[in-house]
């Protein structure tokens, strides 16, 4: 079997017994092969969350005739749910400012085939695609023009904030964008934007906060006489900052290192996990659970 011809199903609702069996059942009576299955019941929020890579039926070439049974599942458990085949790219737009340890990160993943942002193999399959890029600044536009990417320099000041902001929804729009990808781009976001693409916006930044805000956390750490650095990627809302964590890392750091040393340490952490929170999202593995994120990695 081929993985092109796979699919995965997402599907969460509120918790009940039963949910398992009625999916399988589904599967088993129309010839699916289960691949994988991942489950999680939250007791906190009462809500079920579930991921199932399949393969095809013997003798169907689409998911079509699933739609009248998980359709009367949803009626019947309040479920939410996706099938997508896993040969489809998820389509990101990617967000920069000057620092551009991020974006170098996620571009030379996706030439060396390890993140699987864009490639001409067809074996690389639940490959997120990079059609755009935007920044506030116009230092990256070569980088980007040397992978191909079309890339909009979008300046922004207070007073043309909101019409920046329109024109990124336009380019998403545009572009079929079903993810935000935040690569230190250092503009907060409007509430406007952020409730247009809930859900759908990454960011990532150090761990040091909230302890270490504005300019400079690293010198400010630093300062503080820090043991640990890290990161934390996590879903971007009105509330800056303090969107669901989708992951985190850690590394020691000591009294030797110096602010630079600092900064780099961090640099390297935070290409990571910000790689890996789109790897995760692309694969279908994240889930929103209220505050909190439910991730089968």
């Amino acid at each position: 079997m081929a993985m092109t011809d796979d699919h995965i199903l997402t599907l969460t609702c509120p918790d009940k017994p039963g949910i398992v069996h009625a999916v399988t059942a589904v599967f088993a009576r129309h010839g699916h092969n289960i691949l994988d299955l991942q489950q999680f019941s939250d007791p906190v929020s009462n809500r079920f969350f579930m991921r199932v890579h399949f393969g095809p039926a013997p003798d169907k070439s689409t998911t079509e005739h699933l739609t009248t049974p998980f359709g009367e599942l949803a009626a019947e458990y309040g479920m939410t749910y996706d099938v997508r085949p896993t040969a489809r790219k998820m389509r990101v737009l990617i967000m920069v400012s000057k620092i551009g340890h991020c974006l170098n990160d996620l571009l030379f993943r996706m030439k060396a085939g390890q993140l699987r942002i864009e490639s001409t193999s067809e074996s690389l399959t639940l490959a997120p695609q990079v059609p755009v890029i935007v920044s506030n600044h116009a230092d990256y536009e070569p980088l980007a023009r040397s992978y191909g990417i079309e890339f909009h320099h979008l300046p922004v000041t207070k007073e043309t904030k909101t019409e920046q902001e329109s024109r990124i929804l336009e380019l998403a729009q545009q572009h079929g964008v079903e993810l935000i990808v935040l690569a230190r781009y250092m503009q907060v976001l409007s509430p406007t934007l952020c409730s247009a693409m809930s859900g759908r916006i990454i960011n990532i930044h150090h761990s040091f906060l909230p302890s270490f805000k504005g300019a400079k956390p690293y010198h400010q750490a630093y300062d503080r006489g820090v043991k640990i650095t890290g990161a934390t990627a996590h879903f971007v809302t009105a509330d800056l900052d303090e969107g669901p964590i989708i992951e985190q890392r850690v590394a020691r750091v000591d009294h030797s290192m110096d602010p630079k040393e600092l900064t780099e340490e961090g640099s390297i952490i935070e290409s990571q996990v910000l790689a890996t929170a789109v790897r995760w999202y692309a694969e279908k593995r994240v889930f929103l659970n209220g505050v909190k994120t439910v991730v089968f990695a």
